[in-house]
């Protein structure tokens, strides 16, 4: 199954939708790859040293004591978990219903660069959305599986993740004829509306939404817009929720990073509700 190849079988988006949106995905990632916490960090440092040249040490200190204490915060606090445990907790994923017609999962949660080159199915971090779904295609034999996952806005080069996607449920039994692929959403936007072509749900199917906890918020405020009704099924937590706001000195780089995703997907939610793409700035059950 190595390779980027697709059976005939399998059920695959031939054409982008016309209402889809062209440079929103673009110019999301450019945004976020600016305002995220470390590259404010990194700005900060250098407006600081540069200003120091010119003899505005007052202003100079100041972003430089920013720089630190938001370096210090995001590495050493439960400030992320905090911050990520609300987006988590928004949906409560219900009692399992006993007939599924289809799931939707959406991409994130695969190595996309390496399984460009390796042509495997390498899991990242979020490879629970997977998992999880490979668990309720199992249990639900009826069920289609619909995968949502084109490649990177800013890497169109890079093989799309519904590709390795197929790979790894095709190693574990899932036939062709019951996967769907979306191999060219490029957020998750794009994965509601091209989702809902391509599974054409009628009144009384039930769908089931896979994707991460903390993505579970904005993902069913663009399903709604996009009319697709859906069940949530969150996976993938970061936080148990319980971490309160303390010191945690132990695993920087891990703190950091959930402070990451929390803070971007807070960002999106409050830059989709303000161009109108989700209804609420944070969407509920």
């Amino acid at each position: 199954m190595v390779g980027g190849s697709n059976p005939p079988e399998v059920t695959k988006l031939r054409a982008a939708p016309p209402e889809a949106p062209a440079l929103f995905p673009y110019l999301t990632r450019i945004f976020w790859l600016l305002i995220q916490p470390l590259s404010l960090v990194v700005l900060l440092l250098i407006a600081g040293f540069g200003l120091s040249w010119l003899r505005r040490r007052w202003i100079s200190r100041t972003l430089v004591g920013v720089a630190l204490l938001m370096l210090f915060v995001g590495a050493f606090t439960t400030f992320g978990y905090a911050v990520i445990t609300p987006l988590e907790d928004r949906f409560v994923r219900p009692v399992e219903p006993a007939h599924v017609d289809g799931i939707v999962v959406l991409g994130g949660g695969l190595e996309g660069e390496v399984n460009s080159v390796r042509g495997g199915w390498e899991l990242n971090r979020s490879g629970d959305r997977l998992v999880e779904t490979l668990r309720l295609a199992l249990r639900h034999p009826e069920a289609k599986v619909l995968v949502a996952a084109g490649p990177p806005a800013l890497a169109p080069q890079q093989e799309p993740e519904a590709l390795a996607a197929q790979r790894f449920f095709t190693a574990f039994g899932i036939t062709g004829d019951r996967i769907i692929l979306d191999e060219k959403s490029r957020n998750t936007e794009e994965n509601a509306i091209f989702a809902k072509e391509l599974a054409g749900p009628t009144e009384g199917q039930t769908w089931l939404l896979v994707t991460s906890a903390f993505h579970m918020p904005r993902s069913v405020g663009l399903f709604r817009k996009a009319g697709f009704a859906v069940v949530p099924w969150p996976a993938d937590y970061l936080a148990s929720g319980a971490e309160g706001l303390r010191f945690k000195p132990d695993q920087p780089s891990e703190n950091i990073a959930v402070a990451t995703i929390a803070l971007r997907e807070w960002t999106g939610l409050v830059g989709y509700y303000l161009t109108g793409r989700i209804d609420q700035v944070f969407p509920g059950p």
